[in-house]
């Protein structure tokens, strides 16, 4: 049950302070906004966007940006009027101009910011590297901001501010899409993205419950949104194991299952750690999960894993091995032995196993010689929002980055 509007009503009821930079995108093609946003946000920054040059004073003075990105581009898009905007609104940050280079209005437009006062950027020209728009964000990157303090989740819960990001899983011997890992986020307005280590609340705390629920309620929406757009394809999601020991929470998580004809269960992870500590009480909860189209898998399994040995049943769907046992295993032989070990473990059983934290191609070559059969990590794709996901993931083939 979310909080009401009497016990906490939808103001900022903490973080008041500015602790993150924000960059105004202005143009008016909506998937230039939205390519420069993502890229933006990637670096660390929040965004707001605008998409006519009349429209900047309202949006210069409800989000206060500390830098605008205009794009310059041959369809008519009055820069000009943007730069009058910008100037009668007594814009005192750095604006930078992203157009192709051949474009003869973007040194024209380059000359009319610098004549009207502006403090412009050295261009950026179109394609361009990230580390080169970072390079060109660097001065509203230069002061590290301090650590936010620890969140108050009931008024974050309340104001909408947690989302879901969703990072890739593949398939090792065919390069293919085969799932993602729901990661719950908080958006601040003001800080920015906020780690999940300032607001993912103990066992004890009231708030874990609610919390758990809204991973729920929006894995499940974002499913409907990916089938409904784009295709089907296997989520997983990350629950304490205090949650799952209600006795009442298994049928609830299982009547808010999708009743639709392409959905073909739900993964839910928990942590290793906490399955090892209760290996009785998680067996017989992934057995009975199972009857309801839902998978428990063993997450960040490590040096826990020689207690899965002398288990006659294994009603696990999956093991993800942790990241530090996959980091460097292409040179640390007992890293690789642990591995081996575990996805042997995971054959006999006849369940699937993930590689965690995968960031190098010989990291990738290493995890896949010892047969793990998928792998998740930076060098597949980081963690992203749920329409960029839907874009990028769900649309193409996934390309390993460099």
């Amino acid at each position: 049950m979310m909080p009401d509007s009497e016990t906490h009503p939808p103001t900022r009821t903490f973080g008041h302070r500015k602790l993150v930079s924000r960059v105004c995108v202005v143009t008016h093609q909506p998937h230039v906004r939205t390519f420069l946003c993502d890229a933006i946000e990637e670096i660390g920054l929040l965004t707001s966007e605008c998409a006519e040059p009349e429209a900047l004073p309202l949006v210069l003075a409800a989000d206060h940006p500390d830098l605008v990105v205009i794009g310059v581009t041959n369809d008519g898009f009055a820069v000009d009027l943007a730069f009058d905007r910008l100037a009668q609104s007594l814009f005192a940050g750095p604006v930078l101009l992203i157009g192709h280079a051949d474009l003869l209005s973007l040194s024209a437009a380059l000359t009319r910011g610098k004549a009207l006062g502006l403090a412009m950027l050295p261009v950026l020209t179109t394609p361009y590297r990230h580390r080169d728009l970072r390079e060109r964000l660097s001065a509203v990157l230069s002061i590290e901001p301090p650590d936010p303090p620890p969140v108050d989740v009931a008024g974050a819960l309340h104001s909408g501010w947690f989302e879901l990001w969703y990072q890739p899983k593949m398939e090792l011997r065919s390069f293919e899409l085969c799932g993602a890992e729901a990661l719950i986020r908080l958006r601040h307005p003001t800080w920015g993205v906020v780690p999940p280590a300032y607001f993912i609340p103990d066992d004890g705390d009231p708030h874990f419950r609610a919390l758990s629920e809204f991973v729920i309620e929006q894995a499940v929406a974002d499913w409907h949104y990916f089938v409904d757009s784009y295709r089907s394809v296997e989520l997983a999601i990350n629950l304490p194991l205090a949650y799952l020991k209600d006795p009442a929470s298994l049928g609830e998580l299982a009547r808010r299952l999708p009743r639709h004809p392409a959905f073909r269960g739900l993964i839910v992870e928990i942590n290793g750690t906490e399955v090892a500590r209760e290996l009785d009480t998680t067996m017989a909860i992934a057995r009975q999960a199972r009857f309801h189209n839902i998978g428990i898998s063993i997450d960040d399994l490590g040096a826990e894993w020689p207690q899965f040995l002398a288990i006659d049943e294994f009603p696990f769907v999956e093991i993800k091995v942790d990241r530090k046992f996959v980091s460097d295993c292409a040179e640390d032989k007992l890293k690789q032995l642990v591995c081996r070990r575990i996805v042997e473990l995971a054959e006999g059983y006849g369940v699937r196993t993930v590689a965690e934290g995968v960031e190098t191609r010989a990291e990738f070559l290493a995890v896949r010689e010892i047969g793990f059969h998928m792998v998740q990590g930076f060098l597949v794709a980081k963690p992203m929002g749920v329409k960029k996901f839907a874009r990028t993931a769900l649309r193409g083939p996934i390309v390993l980055g460099p």
